[in-house]
C-alpha cells in the first residue's frame, strides 16, 4: 500500500515535470498579441490578452507589443534653396493588432530599424526639399502636415498606425543662421527709420496746422478791429466787468461824458 503511494506520488510528479516542460498554456500581457506560429511558421491566429491553451510542440506564440511606442529620429537633409537641415523628429505609433502576424512573417520583430525609421527619413527629405528654408520656418505647419501624411502613406500598408508626428527642432548651417540674423537687423532698422520719418512728418503736419489756425485767428482778430460792431462790443464787455466789480456805493464826483462816470475822489 506504501508502495502504491510513492509510485503515484512519483507519477505526478513526473506528470508536472513533463507539464512544465510541454507548456500547453501561454499568458500575452496587457498590451501585447501572441502570434501563433505551427512549427515555426506564422499562421493567420492573433491571440488577445490573457491566458490561452496551445498544441505542445506543435505550436509556439510570439508576442508583439501593440501599444503606442514613441520614437525619435534625427534626419540631415536639404531644403528647396540648397541650405542644409538637421531635424529632430518625434513619432508616435502603434501596431494594428489584427496585422502583427504579418508584419512579423514579412520583416520581422525589428520593424523600427526595417521599416518606421527608413519611412521617417524618406518622408522628412522628400517633403523638405519642397520648401526653401525660410519657408520651412515660416509655414513649418504646413510642412508637418505633408510629412504626417506621407509617413502614414508609407506605414499604413504595414499595419503601422500613425499616432502623432511633431518636428521637435529644424536646425541650419551657422552661415545661414547669420545670413537671417542680419536681415531681420537691417529689416528692424529700416521699419525703425520709417516709423521715424513718419513720426516727424506727422509733428511737421501738427506744427503747419497751428500755424496755420493762429494765423487765422490773427486775420480774424485783426479784421474784427476795424469793425464798429466789434468796437462796440468791446467796449461793453468793459463797461460789464466795471460793474461787476461796484461795490453799490454811488461815488462823491461825476466827470460828464466819461465812459466810465463814476469816480470816487475819496480813494
Amino acid at each position: 500500500m506504501k508502495a502504491k503511494y510513492i509510485v503515484g506520488g512519483v507519477i505526478s510528479f513526473v506528470a508536472l515535470i513533463l507539464f512544465i516542460i510541454i507548456n500547453p498554456m501561454v499568458m500575452v500581457p496587457a498590451g501585447h498579441r501572441g502570434i501563433v506560429l505551427n512549427w515555426g511558421a506564422v499562421s493567420g491566429e492573433v491571440l488577445d490578452e490573457g491566458i490561452h491553451w496551445i498544441t505542445p510542440i506543435k505550436q509556439n506564440v510570439k508576442k508583439i507589443n501593440v501599444r503606442t511606442q514613441k520614437l525619435e529620429v534625427e534626419v540631415s537633409t536639404y531644403s528647396k534653396d540648397i541650405q542644409t537641415v538637421s531635424a529632430t523628429i518625434a513619432l508616435n505609433y502603434h501596431l494594428v493588432p489584427s496585422g502583427v502576424n504579418k508584419l512579423y512573417q514579412e520583416v520581422g520583430v525589428d520593424y523600427v530599424n526595417n521599416i518606421v525609421q527608413p519611412a521617417i527619413q524618406e518622408s522628412v527629405k522628400a517633403i523638405t526639399a519642397k520648401f526653401n528654408a525660410q519657408e520651412l520656418i515660416e509655414e513649418r505647419s504646413k510642412v508637418k502636415e505633408e510629412i504626417t501624411f506621407s509617413l502614414k502613406d508609407r506605414l499604413d500598408s504595414w499595419d503601422i498606425n500613425v499616432d502623432e508626428f511633431s518636428i521637435a527642432n529644424f536646425d541650419f548651417s551657422d552661415d545661414y543662421e547669420r545670413a537671417v540674423e542680419a536681415k531681420q537687423v537691417a529689416q528692424q532698422n529700416a521699419l525703425k527709420a520709417k516709423n521715424d520719418l513718419d513720426r516727424i512728418k506727422t509733428e511737421a503736419e501738427q506744427r503747419v496746422a497751428t500755424a496755420k489756425a493762429e494765423a487765422e485767428a490773427i486775420a480774424v482778430q485783426s479784421q474784427a478791429a476795424n469793425n464798429d460792431k466789434y468796437i462796440q462790443l468791446k467796449a461793453l464787455e468793459v463797461q460789464m466787468k466795471a460793474i461787476e466789480k461796484w461795490s453799490g456805493v454811488l461815488p462823491t464826483q461825476m466827470i460828464p461824458d466819461a465812459t466810465l462816470p463814476f469816480i470816487n475822489l475819496n480813494k
